[in-house]
């Protein structure tokens, strides 16, 4: 593989000396850009995107284009792992990703496996591809959904705004809701694995609704697996670590616990204040934040105001990795995205002088 020309990215994961805040955006290869939008067209689906190693490569370079960002990351999507075990994703028009065999009997749940890995060799692939693409721009993050995370999906068959599926079982029948996260676990760690072998440089565990637990429940049915699935990470490869990002939507009220698991930084949404989460990690991990998605509808110059805020809330030194709070919103300006990268190269200097 290629040298990287520009490592800050993982310098900043590491809270190694940079010369400037790095910053990615999560979903930065999406519906907001124009570009992706044609090429999504051009593949038919977006499952379809996902599994065409030339377009998937080509989405996942297109922000690098127009943004100056100081990394990628893989395009596709959290729910492979799941599609992989056999429970048939689909996406509805309008309505976001459905199964077309929830988890909802026993008898399902204890046939329940870890997938062959080779199923999902279209995202390994896409990986491989993506770095010789990039020769070296930038480093290459790749991510899974977390076990919790993929089984509300997979009981609730899709999208839930209630989540009563998977509640329903966590308080009756904790014991087919542990089956699943279990296997959901291994089936994470092997994954991640695979994308580490196939040139991945960073890799992010998306939480996305570890959030809506209690706090006895979030420790119990998702901290607990994503500290299984980070000790069994390779954490070197090309002859340097590679860092592990945990980012738990609503995951404020734990950051204490969730810095104690093995991971190199968490990713915040925009509640939490960063200065204030800095305090509360002290130097176990690297922070990665939290520019609230919504801003970027603002003007350039209340943009340019809440970059400079959190900037400062965070202060000197390494260890801030700039990002948004949750993915970027498919109707945001380009325009605005690109105030916000060059804002926060062009003001983050000054605290690592």
């Amino acid at each position: 593989m290629t040298a990287l020309k520009n490592d800050t990215f993982l310098r900043a994961l590491l809270k190694q000396p940079v010369e400037y805040t790095p910053i990615w955006m999560m979903r930065q290869a999406g519906r907001y850009l124009p570009e992706y939008k044609a090429t999504r067209a051009r593949a038919g689906s977006f499952l379809d995107l996902c599994k065409n190693t030339e377009l998937a490569t080509e989405v996942t370079i297109q922000p690098l284009d127009r943004f100056d960002l100081d990394a990628a990351i893989l395009f596709s999507d959290i729910l492979t792992v799941p599609d992989a075990m056999g429970l048939g994703l689909y996406f509805a028009e309008g309505e976001g990703p459905k199964f077309e065999r929830a988890l909802q009997h026993e008898a399902d749940i204890a046939k329940l496996q870890v997938p062959d890995i080779e199923k999902l060799q279209y995202v390994f692939d896409a990986v491989t591809s993506i770095r010789k693409a990039l020769d070296g721009r930038v480093p290459l993050i790749g991510f899974s959904g977390s076990p919790f995370t993929l089984a509300c999906y997979m009981v609730e068959g899709g999208s839930s705004k209630e989540f009563r599926t998977i509640k329903t079982m966590m308080y009756s029948r904790l014991d087919l809701l542990h089956k699943i996260l279990d296997t959901n676990a291994q089936a994470v760690t092997a994954y991640l694995n695979a994308q580490i072998d196939a040139g991945a440089q960073a890799v992010q565990i998306f939480d996305t609704w570890g959030g809506v637990l209690s706090d006895a429940a979030f420790k119990e049915f998702s901290l607990k697996y994503i500290r299984q699935i980070v000790a069994g990470l390779k954490r070197e490869s090309e002859g340097r670590r590679v860092p592990v990002i945990v980012f738990a939507k609503g995951g404020g009220l734990w950051l204490e616990s969730m810095a104690e698991i093995g991971a190199d930084a968490l990713g915040l949404d925009w509640t939490c204040n960063i200065g204030e989460a800095r305090r509360r990690v002290g130097e176990q991990v690297a922070l990665q934040g939290n520019f609230d998605p919504f801003a970027l509808f603002g003007t350039p110059e209340s943009i340019r105001t809440e970059v400079a805020r959190i900037l400062a809330d965070y202060g000197n030194g390494s260890g801030h990795v700039f990002n948004l709070g949750h993915g970027i919103n498919q109707h945001a300006d380009p325009e605005h995205a690109k105030i916000l990268v060059d804002t926060v190269h062009k003001l983050s200097r000054q605290y690592h002088r």
